[in-house]
């Protein structure tokens, strides 16, 4: 049986070896027509910004995006983040002295020993940023403060954030406690990636009934303009699914924003303004990447990884494909370009149980994205060799010929994988050489040259010597 496991583990490491041969050497001749442009900005107000298309991670635009800030309470949305993924909605939360007594500022007036949901208490946190909620959430979750936080740091670093430390779970101001534009747009888009974070975030408008403290309900309305005019209807924004406010005398005004149209996302950051530029910039940076630029479907648009290449790397006795690119991932680029613009390349480094290798895309400079090459469910068969003499002919007859095919097969592919070898070899030699004609063709004749002066020197010696 461990003989059959290795056996099948090295024809599938085989087929993933034939399959990235032939992606790359049909990536290394796509040539590049066009010019790669990218669509200039607007002109915004806030030093620090950033837009990043989330189901890609796509960076559209960024100004000063990696600079240290304080974050103010869009700290919460790491916080609720942390919490939808360790605890149930139907928890009850117990609201501590510490919790009541340790927090200013936003709140919604809980009491000590008030008693709330779980989705009560993150539906505060981030319509109202109620601090004293986002207090009592991180008690039950971390059991501590000082455990939930470090439940906060490692998921940053889990994220690729490497300017972030957090200190609170509510954001008020702390020196340990920053970010940056950059890794905040990371957290945003982890965030965005949980449904239920989705429906809290992007509610207007939330009622929580009465409780073992308050006789009556709590009407919480969403402090994001751009959603709900909770003050104000002028930065309303079509296509606004949600976002976090967030305000400190250290870290001035803070935003973060999500709009969808037309099958795009984006999450906008904006740090360290002054109000109401986050609105005003934000509202201008929606606009510019809507207008300017449009999402690919990968699997739907690629080219140079066709359907009679994948079958060509089938398994062994079907032609379906054993590997394909992800249905969901997609590229974002200028709405001038097209698909074929972008530059792609294989990356082998992420293989795992269910890759075994990712295209990674670029277009004038920019990664615009990227596509995991998976396995797909064909599963490679089972071939049984049986050394027990009661087998009658026709079994072994069978089994006879299933070799055979296998042998066939596989020869087929090796032959073919040397002939592309081959040709590769084959081409850079020839393009070496075309490269280098003139300088062959000098030296060649200044060879002949030498040759030939050799030849008329050595005859004049001979003519000298019989003159002796």
């Amino acid at each position: 049986m461990r003989y059959k496991i290795d056996r099948k583990n090295k024809i599938t490491r085989f087929l993933c070896l034939l399959l990235s041969l032939i992606l790359l050497t049909g990536s290394m001749c796509t040539p590049v027509f066009a010019a790669e442009y990218w669509p200039e900005g607007p002109e915004v107000v806030s030093p620090n910004v950033i837009v990043m298309e989330a189901s890609t991670g796509t960076i559209l635009y960024e100004r000063e995006s990696l600079e240290q800030h304080y974050p103010a309470s869009i700290t919460k949305i790491m916080t609720t983040l942390i919490a939808l993924e360790n605890s149930d909605l139907n928890d009850i939360v117990t609201f501590s002295d510490a919790a009541i007594d340790n927090t200013e500022g936003s709140g919604i007036a809980r009491d000590y020993g008030e008693q709330m949901t779980m989705e009560q208490c993150l539906y505060a946190v981030m319509l109202a940023s109620a601090n004293e909620c986002a207090y009592a959430v991180a008690e039950h979750v971390g059991g501590t403060i000082e455990n939930f936080v470090a439940m906060m740091n490692e998921k940053a670093k889990e994220l690729g954030c490497q300017n972030t430390h957090f200190a609170n779970p509510h954001g008020l101001h702390d020196e340990n406690h920053y970010t940056c534009c950059y890794d905040m747009a990371l957290i945003a888009r982890a965030a965005y990636q949980n449904e239920t974070f989705r429906i809290i975030v992007g509610t207007a408008r939330y009622t929580i009934p009465p409780t073992n403290k308050h006789s009556e309900q709590t009407d919480l309305q969403n402090h994001n303009e751009m959603l709900y005019p909770f003050q104000t209807n002028k930065y309303v924004y079509d296509g606004c699914t949600g976002g976090k406010t967030g305000y400190t005398n250290a870290a001035n005004s803070t935003l973060v924003t999500y709009a969808e149209r037309e099958g795009m996302t984006l999450i906008c950051v904006v740090m360290n303004t002054q109000s109401p530029n986050q609105w005003l910039d934000s509202r201008n940076l929606f606009d510019y990447c809507f207008d300017n630029f449009q999402l690919f479907n990968i699997a739907e648009n690629e080219t140079n990884y066709t359907s009679a290449e994948q079958k060509s790397v089938g398994t062994l006795n079907t032609n379906e494909p054993f590997v394909d690119i992800d249905k969901d991932a997609g590229i974002v680029l200028p709405k001038t370009a097209e698909f074929s613009d972008a530059t792609s390349k294989i990356i082998y480094d992420d293989v795992t149980n269910d890759t075994v290798g990712t295209i990674e895309y670029t277009y004038a400079g920019h990664e615009v994205g990227k596509a995991d090459i998976v396995k797909t469910n064909v599963q490679i068969p089972e071939y049984k060799f049986s050394n027990q003499t009661d087998v009658n002919e026709e079994a072994q007859t069978e089994e006879t010929e299933h070799v055979s095919k296998i042998q066939i097969k596989m020869s087929t592919i090796i032959t073919v994988l040397v002939v592309i070898l081959v040709l590769i070899i084959l081409g850079i030699i020839i393009k070496k050489v075309a490269d280098n004609f003139y300088i062959i063709k000098h030296n060649y004749e200044v060879r002949k040259e030498h040759k030939r002066v050799f030849k008329r020197e050595k005859k004049r010696n001979k003519r000298r010597r019989r003159r002796r």
